[in-house]
Order: C-alpha cells, then sequence, then structure tokens
C-alpha cells in the first residue's frame, strides 16, 4: 500500500500467473477505481470493500487481465473503461471507449491516458499527477523493471520501445513511479540507463 495525500494505492496480486490489480482510493471522497480485475472475483471484492467502485480500467485485452472483470463488474455495477482498440477483444461489455488523452475522474482525483501499440493494438496507460509530489503510472504489459513488455515481431517491439520512450521517459522525471501489471514496481530513474541496452537487443 502506498498513502499518498490524496489517493491511496493497494496493489493485490492475484491468479496463475500473478497479475497485479491495483485499487486507488481518493482520500476525500472514498471514491474508488480498480485497474484490472484479472483473477479471483471473491479476492478483488474484498479488498474493495463495502464502498464499492467508481470504475474498472482494463489495461489491454490479455485474458489474464480481465478474467475476473464480469464477475466484479456485476457485484459493483461500474462502468468498465478500456482502449478503444483493446475494447472488441474483452468478453465483457465496454461502457466507455478511451482514446489517448482521454481524462478519467474518480471522485477528487483524475487518471490521466496514454496509447501504446506493440503488447497489443490498444494498451492503457494511465497517471496519476500526485500534485504534492511525484507521477505514478500504472503501464500494464507495456513497461516492467528490466524492459518493456512481450512483442511478437520486431515491428511490435519497435512500436512498443519508441512509445515508451516518447510517452514515459520523455515525459516523466526519474522519481515517477512505475506499477505494471506483472511483478515489483520500479521507477523511471532505475530504468533509464538502461534504455540503450533494451534497444540493442530487441526485447
Amino acid at each position: 500500500m502506498r498513502e499518498l495525500p490524496d489517493v491511496i494505492i493497494s496493489k493485490l496480486a492475484v491468479g496463475d500467473m500473478d497479475n497485479n490489480a491495483y485499487l486507488l482510493r481518493c482520500t476525500r471522497t472514498g471514491a474508488q477505481v480498480l485497474i484490472d480485475a484479472a483473477a479471483e472475483p471473491e479476492r478483488l471484492l474484498e479488498l474493495i470493500g463495502p464502498d464499492g467502485l467508481s470504475a474498472i480500467i482494463t489495461t489491454h485485452r490479455h485474458p489474464d487481465h480481465w478474467g475476473a472483470l464480469e464477475s466484479v463488474a456485476q457485484a459493483t455495477g461500474a462502468p468498465v473503461y478500456a482502449h478503444a482498440d483493446d475494447a472488441d477483444g474483452i468478453d465483457v461489455p465496454i461502457a466507455h471507449r478511451v482514446r489517448e488523452g482521454d481524462v478519467i475522474p474518480v471522485g477528487d482525483f483524475a487518471l490521466g491516458t496514454i496509447h501504446l501499440v506493440g503488447h497489443t493494438p490498444g494498451s492503457l496507460v494511465l497517471v496519476y499527477d500526485d500534485p504534492t509530489g511525484h507521477h505514478h503510472i500504472f503501464t500494464g504489459d507495456c513497461l516492467f523493471p528490466g524492459g518493456v513488455g512481450r512483442t511478437w515481431s520486431p515491428e511490435d517491439f519497435d512500436s512498443l520501445y519508441e512509445g515508451v520512450v516518447s510517452k514515459i521517459f520523455d515525459r516523466y522525471d526519474d522519481e515517477t513511479w512505475i506499477y505494471p501489471g506483472h511483478g515489483a514496481d520500479t521507477i523511471l530513474g532505475e530504468e533509464r540507463p538502461h534504455l540503450a541496452q533494451w534497444r540493442e537487443r530487441g526485447w
């Protein structure tokens, strides 16, 4: 758990692939958003608690990131958000088809959106700009400690790598927190020295 002045970030690893689900709670209003209802709906609903959800955001269309989406959406009544280019690959009704630059409000805070192509056609990265501190970026399977996400062709790698560099590393400072779809958190300053190595190895 990470407690910021306006937002509390809780993280829960679920399912056989240890997918990270993130619950963000507005400290002023109690409004909550869940990023990736990946698996184990009972554990996710326990994390959410009685206050429900304002929204569920799915970072991309791979099934390990939305295996519990239908159950959690039905239990909470929360609308589902996904990028327009991945929405048709998710077998749950998508209330909001997001495009890059759209803003998703949650209580008194909001999440910005970045679109990256390469891991999937419509991977969605979510940005919380803490007005009192650092940026917090939820990258799904696009950026991890040690490299970008999996791709299936040199063209896909080029697209994802260039997108991660231009839309994340070039825009945000070294103290920016990165929250990936699997595994441990990191900060951009830990990863930035290795960008040339990632480019050279091609993954």
